[in-house]
């Protein structure tokens, strides 16, 4: 297909909706306009000092959710976080006991789209997920936005456990 990009990590099958109206994979940039002119305005309005603090920021925010993460029940980093991503799967507690084998992990890759489903549905929040090589669907959480807290990060948490328990 002409313009396709088809990356599987940003443009899943398994949505809950007809994945036919998702139109992201068919135009540059997923259909974002240029960001260079919004960067520089930005730049210009905070400096790179005020930059500098946002990077840092979002660093310490993805780090912090990551080291929650590890403490968390039935939750699981993929990796360590790398810049401001954060990649996890929450293991609801019906799975939490099954050796981790084919059926483990069958029943794993269903679990972040129904509980995606269940957070738009609510509209409690949007946190994507993806599959990665041999990795079934985990959520990525990107922390960028110059507001978010701590305290956010621990409402995507308890949110997540809170739509995903009686799975």
């Amino acid at each position: 297909m002409c313009h396709s990009a088809q990356a599987s990590y940003l443009f899943q099958k398994d949505k809950f909706y007809d994945v036919s109206c998702d139109t992201g994979d068919k135009s540059i940039q997923c259909s974002r306009r240029s960001d260079a002119f919004k960067f520089w305005f930005m730049w210009k309005a905070i400096g790179t000092r005020g930059l500098e603090g946002r990077v840092n920021r979002a660093l310490a925010l993805a780090r912090y959710l990551a080291e929650e993460i590890k403490k968390k029940e039935g939750f699981r980093l993929l990796l360590e976080p790398e810049y401001a991503n954060v990649c996890f799967w929450y293991i609801p507690p019906s799975l939490r006991n099954t050796p981790e084998g084919p059926e483990f992990w069958a029943r794993l890759h269903q679990v972040a789209p129904a509980i995606k489903e269940r957070m738009m549905k609510k509209g409690s929040m949007m946190i994507g997920y993806q599959p990665h090589r041999s990795q079934v669907n985990f959520f990525r959480q990107i922390v960028i936005s110059p507001q978010v807290s701590r305290e956010d990060m621990d409402f995507v948490l308890k949110e997540i456990e809170a739509l995903g328990v009686d799975m």
